[in-house]
């Protein structure tokens, strides 16, 4: 049972999140530098615990956006690194919270740092990045770049419990699954473009549009984040196959199958999914209902209608080599298999 996506793609070829890097290089670098400087601590464990899930933390989409969106305002300055740092603190102490609120033991194929140093360890720490993210808000003196990641700090922690109302629930329906990822995960992609335009003192238009370009751009790349989780490719993210299901998350794919299956299917959906009663054969059989209702497919499709959105968010501004790169970001989000 395969998922629609294309993964066949030409590995040699440089991603558009490798072309964005290579565009604020020398900004990337400064946040880099500026991470562990700021994740510095007379607590031994704190920079050890941060630096472990730093490390592990991926390709720094979150804080490349900023920088990016700062570049295509035409900002010359250089208040765009230190808040791209922010950035990354806020996306890393929210994977903090989640290894601990969902018990991983693995972050992108490494242990987790709640399985490394325990649960309280994790949490403080995460609490001691959102702190240091406020330090560097407050250092930048702006207060609406303070309102919009403090509002998106905020709504995050919203998001996360949102989700943790909805685990086991087979009732949960798309609107609410949307609110979920809307909250969690696109809206400090949101935060993370529109802080671009604030600094570059760029018109409200452009500061909105830059805004609706995180935000769908978000959403695209958590749809496709749960979609993975269904599909084998999932191992090249470092994180086990069906891990979501053996949780009992709700994301869209259980959404959409749940729904348009018979009584039957829902009866196994409520025995899987609420009462986490799962044999070895439940996921292969929980994959057979997806592939029979279309639920990978048009999951893949409702993120390629955020992805539209997203690019039609860009159409204000002018071309340039760094609007193209953002516009071959959304396909990368949705036909990524990193």
């Amino acid at each position: 049972m395969g998922v629609v996506i294309n993964l066949d793609e030409d590995r040699t070829k440089v991603s558009p999140l490798e072309t964005l890097g290579n565009h604020v290089a020398n900004d990337l670098k400064a946040v880099n530098a500026l991470i562990l400087r700021r994740m510095e601590s007379d607590v031994d464990l704190v920079p050890q615990l941060a630096g472990h899930i730093i490390a592990a933390g991926g390709k720094r989409l979150r804080p490349l956006l900023t920088l990016g969106a700062a570049k295509l305002c035409g900002y010359r300055g250089e208040r765009q690194v230190s808040l791209a740092t922010c950035v990354e603190f806020i996306h890393t102490a929210t994977l903090l919270h989640d290894d601990v609120v969902d018990e991983s033991n693995l972050r992108r194929g490494q242990e987790s740092a709640n399985a490394l140093w325990g649960n309280q360890a994790s949490v403080l720490v995460g609490d001691f990045l959102f702190s240091r993210s406020f330090e560097l808000m407050v250092e930048d003196g702006s207060l609406d770049v303070l309102r919009i990641l403090s509002h998106a700090s905020s709504v995050i922690a919203e998001g996360e419990v949102l989700q943790l109302m909805t685990t086991n629930d087979t009732q949960t329906s798309e609107d609410t699954y949307l609110e979920v990822i809307k909250a969690k995960t696109a809206q400090l992609f949101a935060a993370a473009c529109q802080i671009g335009a604030v600094v570059a003192d760029r018109p409200p238009v452009e500061e909105t549009a830059l805004k609706s370009y995180g935000m769908n751009l978000g959403i695209a790349f958590q749809l496709i984040d749960d979609v993975l989780d269904y599909s084998a490719k999932q191992a090249t993210l470092g994180k086990s196959i069906g891990d979501d299901f053996k949780e009992g998350k709700i994301s869209l794919p259980v959404v959409l199958a749940f729904r348009r299956g018979d009584e039957k299917e829902r009866t196994f959906w409520r025995r899987t999914l609420e009462e986490l009663d799962q044999t070895d054969d439940d996921f292969s059989h929980a994959l057979s209902l997806m592939e029979r209702h279309g639920a990978l497919k048009d999951s893949v499709e409702r993120a390629r209608h955020y992805g539209s959105i997203a690019r039609d968010s860009l159409g204000i501004f002018k071309e340039s080599e760094i609007k193209s790169v953002f516009e071959d970001l959304i396909d990368f989000c949705i036909e990524r298999a990193y």
